[in-house]
């Protein structure tokens, strides 16, 4: 009988093609969701739920969880900071408790906002120092403190790792779910605006290292089997791992990259500098590029398709 893995957040940016690539490579895969459910590929849960989490653990009975359930939206979080916590933590906690309890290998995606990302720090290693800038990469950190917190108080190694990735880009159902996809979108809404209104501003400062959801998911499986294969039951294997693509570029690089693409005009979008004082902006780190060294060292491809050549098919396949 062939291995299964439930993942959260399967409707979404992410866990959608997480739950993809486990499929596709042969594995009983079920996801949950929140309200974008279609039984039994993917069931309701509210990771929120405790009591709920248990049930859905002994129901499924998953070799494997991969953690993808988050907000993700660093103007969100800081909205609504408890909210934040309840869902980036307290619910990767009861899951960390519902899974080390079961003997059930436990994936959390983290993301590169837990480092300060302040200009010449980067890259960073797994153990580099942490620092977040905003309450989403707090939340985040903190979330990774909780799972290491479970384990460590279970005795259970090798059970939970932390995956950090960097923004992501990919199939999905709307492009607000992607800080990439969306940019697209705006392009296209520049074309509407006329002369003397004002211009769409975009981000000519962050750099950003968009990686696309299917290689995160394909890595997510590399680790999975590898954590699994019981030849490495007694092996210390790392507890934090990150992955990133090197496709390094600003938001407005992204959109000129888009807008050769697309072969459309950029009179309706203008690049901006935000200022040293975020003021009652979210701030944002420069740059939180991932060392991926580690996966590496575990003969895990880190490889990922190159950022325009992925664009040029997706957009080829709607004309």
């Amino acid at each position: 009988m062939g291995q299964t893995v439930l993942v959260t957040g399967a409707s979404g940016l992410l866990g959608s093609q997480v739950r993809r690539e486990f499929d596709i490579d042969g594995w009983m895969s079920i996801g949950t969701g929140l309200s974008r459910i279609s039984p039994p590929e993917i069931i309701k849960l509210d990771v929120r739920d405790g009591a709920s989490i248990e049930r859905v653990l002994d129901e499924v009975k998953p070799h494997v969880v991969v953690h993808c359930a988050a907000n993700r939206f660093p103007d969100s979080c800081s909205a609504d900071p408890a909210a934040a916590k309840a869902l980036n933590v307290d619910s990767s906690k009861a899951l960390a408790e519902g899974t080390t309890a079961r003997g059930i290998f436990l994936i959390y995606i983290s993301t590169d906002y837990v480092f300060s990302g302040r200009k010449g720090e980067a890259p960073y290693k797994p153990d580099s120092n942490t620092d977040p800038s905003n309450i989403y990469g707090q939340t985040k950190l903190d979330g990774e403190k909780a799972i290491f917190e479970v384990a460590k108080t279970k005795g259970k190694q090798n059970q939970v790792v932390v995956l950090r990735v960097p923004v992501l880009y990919g199939k999905a159902d709307d492009p607000k779910d992607s800080a990439v996809n969306v940019l697209m979108s705006q392009l296209w809404e520049s074309q509407k605006i006329q002369p003397g209104q004002p211009k769409i501003k975009v981000d000519n400062w962050a750099l950003r290292y968009p990686t696309n959801t299917s290689d995160v998911g394909r890595v997510c499986r590399d680790i999975a089997t590898l954590y699994l294969d019981p030849a490495n039951a007694n092996r210390e294997l790392p507890s934090v791992l990150q992955f990133s693509s090197e496709d390094k570029m600003t938001k407005w690089e992204i959109v000129n990259t888009f807008a050769e693409i697309m072969g459309l005009p950029l009179e309706g979008m203008e690049p901006f500098v935000p200022d040293d004082d975020p003021g009652d902006r979210v701030k944002r780190p420069y740059d939180c590029h991932l060392d991926t060294s580690a996966l590496k060292e575990l003969e895990i491809d880190v490889g990922t398709v190159g950022f325009q050549f992925w664009w040029r098919k997706e957009v080829g396949a709607f004309r």
